[in-house]
């Protein structure tokens, strides 16, 4: 592959950029993808099928997941596509849906932890928990960990999560993480970005730990314009959106590159985060871009696994899968 990224924020860009045509085959992959039908999600899910793999497409609504199913399907791609139920917003479905996979001994190389829910009103899950806190962050770690043993026994196992720039923003309410007390939409949807990033990267350091060979990575899109700003917010906050998705944003066809570059490049490394490599990290090409402080922080990250186990009921045993 010719294609090369670049190596450090703010990098000048690599001299062949990165694109969705430098994915290498995926033949023989089997790939989940969650919030599949729409934006991000159906753009990896199409780009991973046009390239050979087997892409398991994960959708709250299936009258919408059908036709993002057929969409794909018109292309002809080299790989397939395969529609199954999920509602994040219930960790019972996240449960019978891993286990229904494991039960049928489907392989999983690579998880996208892609769904998200952005600036909604305050609401909460089926299992009490604030609804972007719960849907974008524990319902990930739930079902990435239900899923480990699985991708353990890839030959190139990967978790891709993806966060926002915004997680740079966020602080962890640990004495409110359901917003009863003081609630805002955007606090809570840094706080659950930034759930993501310390998720992500204490994965990492435990799968280096126990010898594993599942990569987990980090990405983010940048200002992307997808229906993700127009599904969640309401009033003067929704017309700002839709302001900036038509004069601000970059297409969702870039903002969809850093995780499929973290997907697929064989180069892309565990614990490494991409994002765009243009100004501020809001448009451009893929890169290794910078977590903030708060992400790195691993008594934080530790604190919030051990909190995620409670709150999930998910405890994976890494010891047991190596």
């Amino acid at each position: 592959m010719n294609a090369t990224i670049s190596q450090a924020r703010h990098q000048a860009p690599a001299p062949h950029a990165w694109t969705a045509a430098d994915i290498p085959d995926q033949t023989g992959r089997i790939a989940v993808v969650t919030g599949a039908n729409s934006g991000l999600g159906f753009l990896t899910s199409l780009e991973l099928a046009r390239h050979g793999a087997h892409v398991i497409m994960t959708v709250r609504d299936l009258h919408k997941g059908r036709d993002a199913q057929d969409r794909i399907e018109a292309i002809r791609p080299k790989g397939s596509v395969e529609l199954r139920q999920l509602d994040l917003a219930d960790l019972k479905q996240v449960s019978a849906f891993a286990g229904r996979l494991l039960a049928q001994g489907t392989g999983v190389d690579v998880l996208v932890n892609n769904a998200g829910i952005m600036m909604p009103p305050r609401s909460l899950t089926a299992q009490g928990h604030e609804l972007q806190f719960g849907v974008n962050h524990l319902a990930h770690f739930a079902l990435t960990g239900l899923l480990l043993p699985r991708l353990s026994q890839s030959r190139d196992g990967r978790v891709v999560t993806l966060s926002s720039d915004l997680h740079k923003r966020g602080r962890i309410r640990f004495d409110d993480l359901s917003g009863e007390r003081d609630y805002g939409r955007v606090a809570f949807y840094a706080q659950s970005k930034l759930a993501n990033a310390l998720f992500a990267l204490e994965l990492d350091r435990r799968l280096k730990a126990a010898g594993l060979p599942v990569k987990s990575l980090l990405a983010h899109p940048g200002y992307a314009a997808t229906n993700l700003q127009m599904s969640g917010p309401r009033g003067v906050l929704k017309l700002f959106m839709r302001f900036g998705n038509r004069f601000l944003a970059q297409p969702a066809r870039m903002g969809v590159l850093p995780q499929l570059y973290a997907a697929t490049a064989p180069e892309a490394g565990s614990g490494q985060f991409f994002g765009p490599d243009g100004k501020g990290e809001k448009k451009g090409y893929p890169t290794l871009v910078q977590p903030a402080d708060a992400a790195r922080d691993e008594s934080l990250a530790q604190r919030l696994w051990l909190l995620s186990e409670d709150l999930t009921d998910v405890r994976a045993d890494f010891s047991r899968m190596q």
